[in-house]
């Protein structure tokens, strides 16, 4: 059976349209465990009225402290399921998700996290950071690159995954309490080396609106979550034993300065502007990149924010014999 977990905050607008989907899942083996997160509007009732038309649904409410993560780990709680998948409450399912995420696991077995892309829908104007999110994302599962580019972006969609109940409480589930709880999640994936399986299929429609918790949640405010990848980095792929060295002296290269000199961790710093060489920030010399080639196997974080820049500066590095995620990392 597949327990849906499904945290819901005054998803009102929505919810019945979301819940009508889980109801025309082809995929029929399903339990959903809906959480009233401290609704105030009539999400509630809307669950109630559900579970009385389907016995595979049940509510419960959350009494401990509030927020996605408390819910989701209520709703694991109480779930039964040998795979364990998320759902968003303001979100649609395409008929056939569950049955496609279900048959990944099964072909590629219990070391495996099951995807697929997904799809922006808004009834206003989508933003252009949208649909460029949905274009990287839907990318990776076409060329399998998840963990190559994980330190860029959060590379699985929050409610678009689905595991085996044993490999996600290897990975800690949610006994975390740090946000966003998905891109951590990810890490954690990464970190056990659970291997990203992908259908090439939209299994996701996932709604845009101004009351989404990614838009309002002070937990969510920073897109880039630099601390988090740091920390990250720090713990699954930094080698102490290599020359680091950070790439780029722009908003986002200071910051990871000051992160790994807080950490204690020695680093080279270069960058491509020639005024700034020479120069010491924090106590440490700016150099230009070409001094990257004189060090013996470094580990490089890249944090060249155009987009435009990055082709190049990943030919360069593959010029000097580096190879992406044992001696580079995009961080942007």
């Amino acid at each position: 059976m597949i327990s849906i977990l499904l945290p819901v905050f005054n998803n009102g607008p929505f919810l019945e349209e979301c819940l009508d989907s889980i109801l025309s899942q082809s995929e029929t083996g399903w339990e959903l465990i809906a959480v009233d997160d401290y609704s105030t509007d009539n999400s509630r009732k809307i669950i109630q009225r559900f579970a009385l038309r389907d016995s595979r649904i049940r509510m419960r409410r959350n009494t401990g402290p509030k927020g996605i993560i408390p819910a989701l780990r209520l709703a694991l709680k109480y779930s039964r399921g040998s795979y364990i998948t998320r759902m968003d409450a303001d979100d649609l399912m395409p008929a056939d998700k569950l049955r496609r995420l279900k048959r990944l696991l099964q072909e590629h077995g219990p070391s495996c996290i099951a995807t697929g892309k997904v799809r922006y829908f808004s009834e206003g104007e989508l933003g252009e950071g949208y649909r460029k999110y949905e274009r990287w994302l839907n990318g990776l599962m076409d060329n399998g690159r998840h963990y190559e580019e994980i330190y860029k972006e959060c590379p699985l969609p929050s409610p678009c995954w689905m595991a085996y109940r044993e490999a996600l409480l290897i990975c800690g589930a949610f006994g975390r309490d740090v946000y966003p709880e998905d891109y951590d999640l990810a890490f954690r994936f990464y970190k056990h080396r659970l291997r990203i399986v992908a259908s090439g299929e939209v299994l996701h429609l996932w709604r845009d609106h101004s009351g989404r918790a990614s838009r309002n949640q002070p937990a969510y405010a920073d897109p880039t979550f630099l601390g988090l990848k740091l920390k990250y980095f720090l713990e699954i792929d930094h080698r102490p034993g290599r020359p680091l060295v950070v790439w780029g002296a722009g908003r986002k290269g200071k910051s990871t300065a000051k992160f790994l000199q807080q950490e204690g961790v020695h680093f080279s710093w270069v960058c491509n502007t020639p005024s700034k060489w020479g120069k010491d920030i924090y106590g440490i010399r700016i150099q230009p990149v070409e001094a990257i080639a004189s060090l013996d196997n470094p580990q490089v974080i890249v944090l060249v924010a155009a987009p435009d820049a990055q082709p190049g500066i990943r030919m360069q590095l593959q010029e000097w014999g580096l190879e992406t995620r044992k001696n580079f990392f995009f961080f942007s």
